[in-house]
């Protein structure tokens, strides 16, 4: 009897424990079976939540086309070791529950969810700075500047801490309210990517927590394989908690310092050709070269930036209401107090020759973070109007040059202009082959040249992005049926094997890393490619 009352009371005992710490969660959702018990034992439970506003608020991205994906907990980690804690155990399980680290929210296609397991809210990391990496400046004789940068600080805080040094990173997104762990997963591309390469091609060094739940700092030099595998690895291979960026001198003048400059095309060729040689200029040329298309249907000011005055929009209307599609080149030349009074004749000889229409060059003169965070602005209108937080089935390809003619005929003169679908922004853009690193995982075409095309459509609700989904599904479609050999940008397949023609040459290199740093395939399964 005496044992009874022992074991009843014990048990009575792990009863209330288990409930307290339950209790701790917050308002609990019935609790998930993929993850035990035991974990509610770790230091982290008080930062684990299965409150269902937050497994609903995590389960949210950017693109708002898959939302049923409901992770069993969030992490809301305070420092690394959280993130440590939580994927140790998690390996040390016989059947292991996935993990995925949150940025920002910026996926589209539910690329960081966790069905049944575990969300890392990486911004949380931000409230505790003083014992993480945050953003900090340094310099070394062989390096020169850089910054060491937690892996979930906003790129638009990186350019603001860096500022005060007169420092700043030299390769950027369009958008700087994407955290850095999460570009790096991917590659980071923007006008700058011609010259500088993408930002994957702008890191020193960087600490990672793997799938086996070990913090390995890695670099070029040290433990290499795991540092070109995560740049650019889709998080595969590991989360990244601290990134050492490559800084350079930023423009000193206060106030304006940016020459930014559009100019309209009627003729594809002419725009693309113009666009390959300021990109071939190496001394002295621009800092940014983008294009974009223009159809009648679509505003000519965008969230991407309002650049145009009422009075000049009315003249591009009335020539597109004849062309029904044009191009736009978009350039940038950074100034400042040293060379303000030759900018405007520099700008000149580089423009010399381009045949762009005449009389539809238009300029800004612009501060450095004016441009940097330009499309900032047109979030917070389409926030204001309800028009940011919807839908956006975008789709992101690099194209090889000596497809590109092909390409706009086929894709934007008789899919997307003929359909007259297009709701968004899309951009068009060379970059060189040279200024990326083979050895990462991202994926480009062989070419020395390829184009940057980003289709970033919006849409109205399910109905609408389903119809732009099915037409994206047409694009890629008619590229594979062709061999036009272009390669997905932040992609997205249904099925394994169209991951392994994805990576191609690539695809044993990049299982080989998988079963090296994550071999209980713990990491990112909302990617869709081993799980």
């Amino acid at each position: 009897m005496a044992k009874f009352f022992l074991s009843y009371g014990y048990n009575l005992i792990i009863f209330f424990i288990i409930s307290h710490l339950m209790s701790i969660l917050g308002k609990l959702n019935p609790w998930n079976p993929s993850i035990p018990y035991e974990i509610l034992s770790l230091n982290i439970s008080s930062k684990l939540s299965t409150n269902s506003h937050a497994i609903k608020e995590s389960s949210k991205d950017f693109g708002k086309i898959i939302q049923e994906i409901l992770p069993a907990a969030v992490l809301y980690p305070s420092c690394v070791n959280d993130i440590i804690d939580l994927i140790q155990f998690s390996h040390d399980l016989s059947v292991p529950f996935h993990v995925a680290a949150k940025g920002h929210g910026h996926s589209i296609r539910g690329q960081a969810m966790a069905k049944n397991g575990v969300i890392v809210e990486m911004s949380s990391l931000n409230n505790n700075n003083n014992e993480n990496c945050g953003v900090r400046v340094s310099w070394d004789l062989g390096l020169g500047f850089y910054a060491d940068v937690g892996g979930e600080q906003l790129w638009i805080d990186v350019l603001c801490s860096t500022l005060e040094y007169g420092l700043a990173p030299v390769s950027w997104t369009d958008y700087l309210y994407l955290t850095v762990g999460g570009t790096l997963s991917n590659a980071g591309i923007s006008g700058q990517t011609f010259r500088y390469g993408p930002q994957i091609s702008n890191v020193h060094e960087m600490d990672v927590i793997t799938g086996k739940g070990e913090l390995v700092t890695c670099s070029k030099d040290m433990n290499s394989e795991l540092f070109f595998g995560v740049l650019g690895g889709l998080g595969q291979f590991g989360i990244i908690t601290r990134a050492r960026i490559v800084l350079d001198k930023a423009p000193t003048r206060v106030s304006i310092t940016v020459k930014w400059v559009r100019m309209l095309y009627d003729d594809f060729s002419k725009f693309t050709k113009d666009q390959e040689h300021l990109i071939s200029i190496h001394h002295n040329g621009l800092d940014y070269v983008e294009g974009s298309l223009m159809m009648e249907q679509s505003s000519l000011n965008n969230w991407r930036s309002s650049f145009f005055s009422p009075s000049n929009q009315t003249k591009i209307a009335s020539l597109l209401s004849k062309n029904k599609i044009m191009y736009c080149l978009e350039i940038v030349k950074y100034y400042d107090d040293q060379n303000a009074n030759t900018i405007d004749e520099e700008l000149k000889k580089l423009v010399k020759g381009l045949r762009y229409l005449g009389g539809f060059i238009f300029k800004k003169d612009v501060s450095f973070v004016e441009f940097l965070n330009r499309v900032r602005s047109g979030e917070l209108e389409l926030q204001s109007k309800g028009k940011w937080d919807v839908p956006h089935p975008w789709l992101n390809l690099f194209v090889p040059k000596s497809s590109i003619m092909h390409f706009h005929a086929a894709v934007f003169v008789d899919i997307i202009l003929r359909q007259n679908k297009t709701t968004g922004p899309i951009l068009v853009y060379p970059t060189s082959r040279k200024r990326w690193d083979d050895r990462m995982s991202t994926m480009i075409p062989e070419e020395e040249t390829f184009y940057c095309v980003g289709l970033l459509h919006s849409s109205s609700g399910y109905k609408e992005c389903k119809i732009l989904d099915n037409q994206n599904e047409e694009i890629l479609n008619y590229c594979d049926e062709v061999g036009l050999n272009i390669k997905q940008y932040l992609p997205h397949y249904k099925t394994k094997e169209d991951w392994i023609k994805h990576f191609g040459k690539k695809w044993n290199i990049f299982q080989q890393r998988k079963d090296l740093f994550d071999p209980k395939m713990i990491l990112s399964p909302g990617q869709r490619i081993f799980n």
